[in-house]
């Protein structure tokens, strides 16, 4: 089958997980978003669970696919952490929600839950590359602290909250990772609160 299609019909169902959440995830809205006769969603992904799944790995493929080089210290970790906070606010941001959505389906659904459970995993183990690589004294608690927090962020970066992302320090990147860093490892030698203001 037609690679490029595919690839369009995964992208429309990603909006139309973002914009209706997953029970308007629909052969027919797929159709309509990617702007192809009616029946195509249908002709390449027979049933909701393979539209489903079409969606997830398409998420997948598309975060795999953004820039996340490694640090060589501890600034260049929260400037990629920054960054990486920043791309969900701006053209992240349609997949982060249709990912949230995969992943409140998943907690009915056992394959999808098990594909997003692989992916979930690898999000943890480059974050703890990430950390070593900056030269941080990395513990697996550690990792999972910083690791959690970022994903906790998501919805709060995606959704329109105000209230809650300035309750979580999430109106400041800069502030979050840096005081996200320094909550889990200490601030960094010769640097007190003064010097970080």
């Amino acid at each position: 089958m037609n690679q490029e299609r595919r690839d369009r019909l995964g992208d429309a169902a990603i909006g139309v997980l973002a914009e209706s959440g997953s029970r308007g995830l629909t052969h027919r809205a797929v159709d309509a978003v990617a702007k192809v006769p009616l029946g195509t969603t249908k002709n390449y992904f027979p049933t909701r669970d393979a539209l489903l799944r079409a969606a997830a790995e398409r998420i997948i493929e598309l975060y795999e696919a953004i820039p996340r080089p490694t640090p060589d210290d501890r600034a260049g970790l929260a400037a990629l952490l920054r960054t990486l906070l920043e791309h969900v606010v701006g053209p992240g941001r349609v997949r982060v929600r249709a990912l949230l959505e995969l992943q409140r389906e998943a907690t009915r659904t056992l394959w999808l839950a098990q594909s997003l459970d692989t992916f979930t995993a690898a999000d943890f183990a480059y974050f703890e590359r990430a950390q070593r690589a900056a030269g941080l004294p990395v513990t697996p608690h550690r990792v999972a602290a910083v690791t959690m927090a970022l994903h906790a962020a998501l919805p709060l970066l995606v959704a329109d909250a105000p209230a809650a992302r300035t309750a979580a320090g999430l109106d400041d990147l800069d502030g979050f990772v840096g005081q996200l860093l320094d909550t889990v490892y200490g601030e960094p030698h010769g640097t007190g609160p003064a010097d970080r203001t």
